[in-house]
């Protein structure tokens, strides 16, 4: 595309968000499809990410002040409207004429002479309720903020929310865009406090991090080869301390056992790297060699609790797309006999695609229908990253806050525990298991994990562990792990 056709970083968000229904569209895929509309590509990535992170509370502003329902406002319209408000209510450092401005002559060259005029009155009128765009929350009415940080937020004049004093699960729904149900379980199950903060990791601009591959570099080396090509990076301060536990840590050995007091516990683990800066990652130098892996500091932690040996043989069962499959492999200094196996064979491609792109050489691909026809095991250390509602991650995956249900959760701990039947099957005595989500409800982690055992008197926790999503200065998602291992 010519760069005098090029449209500006609000235009294409405006179209990504006409295009997506949040109950079935991936926002990415549309997203990919109109990046090259715009020499604004990392605006226009948080423009759309951010508008849908705080969806339910933008509308919350239109429906009280653009004097029409939203399901009255056309639906181009109300994309341009959603986008602008977004700004105004969440950039604070943006200038308001222009984000108004903008939002008019994008209406303008949707088509309609009336239509320019309504978006115009609409912004105008939110503009006018606004008493300031950054004001500190202790001295702000919750009713009458948005909450943009832990401490600052965009204050209006009027009552838009619902009054924490009534109903603390529907103000922090509309707050932060999420399910009142979801918000009601975390308040039962954490607290107000912590329920806040996890409301908080939900909606942030989640860190991109890279674990490196240490049969190939060193973060030394690589962050030198960053800085030469003026990519934004810094180490992220070692791996994440331990986890939150919810049990006994029993410390371990190095092959798992529990081990004399005081013991360490798995020494290995992976060195990462916080990129700072807005980076397209496969152009990154060290990419194409296989220097590294895109991974966040949560993801990493199954891996390091199974602590995985050279020699051992090792299943992944639910493998794609390959980055604990490879992390495998890194761990055992590609000198393990790693299976990898996933139920869709479309997806395991990408596994051979992350191999090849790395360089290792100790793992073999096996659809899962061939497990059985192989015999395949028993294995001294099974991963089982089972598929989940994804409530960890929402920051990430900002798709799942509106689709996840009540029903879907309880369904698919029913294939949870099916899957954690079916590694219990394949390992031998004295292995191990580690289970891992990437949810923080219950119902998918300590109950499925605590409901096995009740019905398998040979096997025993080690340890599990809830990882909180945190929005803090090493920022991360949510993730659960619980080590299991077969008596021998």
């Amino acid at each position: 595309m010519a760069r005098g056709d090029l449209i500006s970083a609000r235009a294409v968000a405006a179209d990504v968000l006409h295009r997506f229904d949040p109950a079935r569209d991936y926002a990415g895929p549309i997203l990919d499809r109109l990046l090259d509309r715009t020499h604004e590509r990392q605006r226009a990535t948080d423009l759309v990410y951010g508008t849908i992170r705080n969806l339910t509370a933008i509308d919350a502003v239109i429906e009280a002040l653009a004097g029409r329902p939203i399901a009255r406002i056309t639906p181009v319209l109300l994309s341009i409207i959603r986008v602008a408000v977004y700004e105004l209510a969440y950039s604070p450092a943006t200038p308001v004429y222009s984000i108004v401005d903008e939002a008019v002559k994008n209406t303008g060259k949707a088509g309609g002479r009336k239509q320019p005029g309504f978006v115009n009155a609409v912004l105008r009128q939110i503009v006018r309720h606004i008493v300031d765009r950054e004001v500190t929350l202790a001295q702000a009415d919750p009713r009458r903020t948005l909450i943009q940080t832990p401490a600052t937020g965009c204050t209006l004049d009027t009552d838009f929310l619902p009054d924490p004093a009534v109903s603390l699960p529907a103000y922090l729904s509309t707050c932060f865009s999420l399910p009142t149900w979801l918000i009601a379980e975390w308040l039962n199950q954490f607290g107000p406090e912590q329920t806040r903060r996890i409301c908080f990791a939900c909606n942030r601009k989640p860190s991109l991090y890279i674990r490196i591959n240490s049969l190939r570099t060193t973060a030394e080396a690589l962050l030198a080869r960053f800085e030469e090509a003026s990519v934004q990076a810094k180490r992220a301060a070692g791996p994440l301390g331990p986890l939150s536990p919810l049990g006994p840590l029993p410390p371990l050995d190095s092959k798992g056992r529990k081990g004399p007091k005081g013991r360490k516990g798995p020494s290995w683990s992976p060195e990462m790297i916080r990129l700072t800066g807005p980076h397209a990652v496969t152009q990154l130098p060290g990419f194409a060699e296989g220097l590294f892996s895109v991974q966040d500091l949560a993801a990493s932690q199954a891996v390091r609790l199974l602590a995985p040996q050279p020699g051992w043989s090792i299943l992944d069962l639910c493998a794609a797309p390959g980055t604990k499959t490879t992390q495998l492999a890194e761990a055992t200094r590609d000198a393990a006999h790693v299976t990898a196996t996933d139920i869709d064979p479309e997806r395991l491609e990408r596994v051979r695609e992350n191999l090849a792109r790395l360089g290792l050489k100790s793992v073999t691909i096996l659809p899962y229908a061939r497990l059985e026809e192989k015999r395949a095991g028993p294995f001294d250390a099974i991963l089982l990253d089972v598929p989940c509602s994804n409530t960890g991650v929402l920051a990430r995956r900002v798709e799942a806050r509106f689709r996840v249900k009540p029903k879907a959760v309880k369904d698919i701990a029913a294939i949870q525990k099916g899957l954690l039947e079916r590694a219990a099957s394949l390992v031998k005595p004295g292995g191990r298991i580690a289970y891992s989500t990437c949810s923080i409800q219950r119902q998918e982690n300590q109950d499925v994990v605590h409901g096995f055992l009740a019905g398998n008197g040979e096997f025993e926790l080690l340890r599990e562990d809830l990882l909180l999503p945190s929005a803090g200065p090493l920022d991360h998602d949510g993730a659960y792990v619980a080590l299991l291992t077969r008596k021998s």
